[in-house]
This record gives C-alpha cells, structure tokens and sequence, in this order.
C-alpha cells in the first residue's frame, strides 16, 4: 500500500510538472517512462476501483500532498482530483504534453509515436479495457492536437466523425445492437450542436473504394472512412422524433448534401418538409404564410430548405419538383395563390430561378 501511494504522489508531481517549462529538458525516454506510469496507475483504478478501503487511502494521500504543496484543494495538483482520475490519467498527462510549447521536438516525436502508432502497429493490449481506454485516450488527443495546431473547427468536426464511424463500428461487430446504443448514448450526453454536426459530417465522409479480391478476403482488413454510414442512417430513420431536431437544426445547404448521399434520408426529410408544409395557414390580412403556433417551421425556413434541395444536381432536384407538383395536384392545381402552399413554392422558387 506505501509503494502504491508514492507512485500515485510521484505521478502526481510529473502530472504537474507536464505544464511546466522543465519539459524542455525531457527526451523521448521520459516521455515513454511518463505514459507508462499513467498507464499503470490507470491499471491501479481498474483494480481497486471498487475497494472502498484502499480507494479511500489513496484519496486520503493526494489531500496530504495537496496541503503539503501549500494548495487549496485539487486545483494544485492539475488532473488528479480524485481516484476516478486514474481511469483517464495518461490522457490527461498527453494532453498536457501537447498543449506544452516548451516540450522538444524529440520529445514530441516520441508522444506522436505513442498516440499515433500508425496502421498496422502491434498492440498485444487492443482488446483488453485498457487497450480499448489507450485507443481512446489516442482518439481525443488527436482532436485536441487538431484544436491546438489552429486547423480550425472544421477539421475539428472532421476528425470526430471519422472517430465516431470507427467506434460505431468496432462497436457493431461486437454487438448487432451496440451501434444504436452508443449513438443513443452519445445523443444523451453530449452537446446537442456539436453532436448533429459531427453526424452530418460523419454521413458525407467519402465513400471507401472496393478493395482488390484479395484483400477483401482479409477477415482483418481495417474500415476506412465512410463505411459504418449505414449504422447511423438506421438510427435516424429508427427516432422520428430524433431526425426531425437532425432535419430542423442543420442548415438547409449541409442537408441537401446528405440528402444526396443517402436516399432513405432524403425521403424522410421529404416527408417532414411535406408535414412542416401542411401545418401552414395562409393569412388573409397579413398576405403571407404563417404557422399554428411558434413552434412551426415559418414560410422563409421552409422556403429556404426547398430552395437548396431544388439547387442539388439531378435527380435530386427532379424528385423534389416532382414532389412539388404532386402535392400541388392534389390540393386542386389551382394557380391562385393562397390557396395551396405547394402553388406558392413552386412559383417562388421559379422566379428565383
């Protein structure tokens, strides 16, 4: 117990030390030495994590050694506030590192080489929780290097959605209905925004080539970017209530291009657009189309929307004239206006044409 409780102060220390200019005088054996304290600490709270007795001990110790630095609380000793902190601990220590200007070239060589191992590289750890919590803390490290490095927040976006498709499909080969739940779990805890954008993202990532013969008889053969989409379509089309906030929320020029890309969602964004349409009235008085109440889509979203989808290449602009048209049948193909929203979309969008 004494010898678990200074690796976990002396960790501590280095945690601490990480954003600090004495990383200038770090090689790459120190970093590797770092990563594998953390990753061993981390073993430690898969361990004891459900041993009150010695999870409390070790608290127990940080609080002595934040009062012994002359601290007010977790805050001194950065990252390691509590034993849960253990679970993500060389996470921290890398992100550390990578926000730290001072760290030397070699160094930093040596810390991209062990979050970054490359294709192909062994990994006798990969299956066990600690190689699937390695692999993660390598997931967000590489987009906070994306933040850090100013490439902006479109690659940002970018990079979360290919690790989002890879997750949702080394999740789906495991569990034919692990996909869904982590989707639903990630919709439930993360901001909502972000979460609909790196979606989007995730459903216009290019489509993988076909692989020669023989390497598609590969059982182990990597996915590329792009496979996994049809995960997240499912999804989608399985929560009304979910693809409509999708539908709603994203900006009409982004959706078209998913549209374009997927046509069972293009159908039901279709089919909302018809059903937001069908909810407007026209008013007499005002002279323009208004909706029941303020939750409505208002007639310049609407149009908006239309607009754009009308503006893709064919034959997804031929399918939504199509659609225009039929509907506007079926209200009377009268050309009065006024009297079928369908007739007033249809003569907007050809005058803005």
């Amino acid at each position: 117990m004494e010898t678990l409780s200074q690796h976990l102060e002396r960790f501590s220390e280095v945690l601490a030390v990480s954003r600090t200019a004495h990383v200038s005088r770090w090689d790459p054996a120190t970093v590797r030495r770092a990563l594998q304290w953390a990753r061993y600490l981390r073993h430690v709270h898969k361990r004891f994590g459900h041993h009150v007795r010695i999870r409390t001990a070790l608290e127990r110790r940080l609080q002595h050694q934040w009062k012994q630095v002359g601290g007010l609380g977790p805050a001194s000793v950065p990252g390691l506030t509590d034993f849960r902190a253990l679970e993500r601990c060389d996470l921290l220590l890398s992100q550390r590192l990578l926000e730290n200007p001072a760290l030397g070239d070699a160094a930093l060589h040596s810390l991209l080489q062990e979050l970054f191992p490359g294709p192909g590289a062994p990994d006798a750890d990969e299956e066990t929780l600690q190689g699937r919590l390695a692999l993660l803390a390598r997931r967000r490290s590489a987009v906070h290097l994306l933040r850090f490095s100013g490439d902006g927040e479109s690659s940002v976006i970018q990079t979360q959605a290919e690790l989002l498709l890879e997750r949702v499909q080394e999740v789906g080969r495991a569990d034919a209905e692990g996909a869904g739940r982590l989707l639903s779990s990630l919709w439930e805890r993360l901001p909502r925004d972000n979460f609909l954008q790196v979606l989007a993202a995730a459903l216009l990532l290019p489509a993988p080539s076909p692989p020669p013969p023989k390497e598609a008889l590969e059982l182990g053969r990597p996915e590329t970017p792009g496979e996994g989409s049809g995960e997240l379509v499912s999804w989608l089309l399985r929560k009304s209530d979910l693809m409509a906030t999708f539908c709603r929320h994203l900006p009409p020029g982004l959706l078209t291009s998913v549209a374009g890309r997927h046509p069972d969602l293009f159908q039901a964004y279709l089919g909302l657009l018809t059903s937001w349409g069908r909810r407007l009235r026209y008013d007499i008085q005002k002279g323009f189309w208004v909706g029941a109440d303020a939750q409505d889509v208002p007639w310049e979203e609407l149009y908006g929307r239309f607009q754009s989808l009308g503006q893709a290449p064919s034959p997804l602009k031929d399918e939504v004239r199509s659609a225009l048209e039929s509907w506007k049948a079926q209200d009377g193909g009268f050309d009065v206006p006024g009297l079928s929203i369908w007739t007033d979309l249809l003569s907007a969008l050809g005058s803005a044409a």
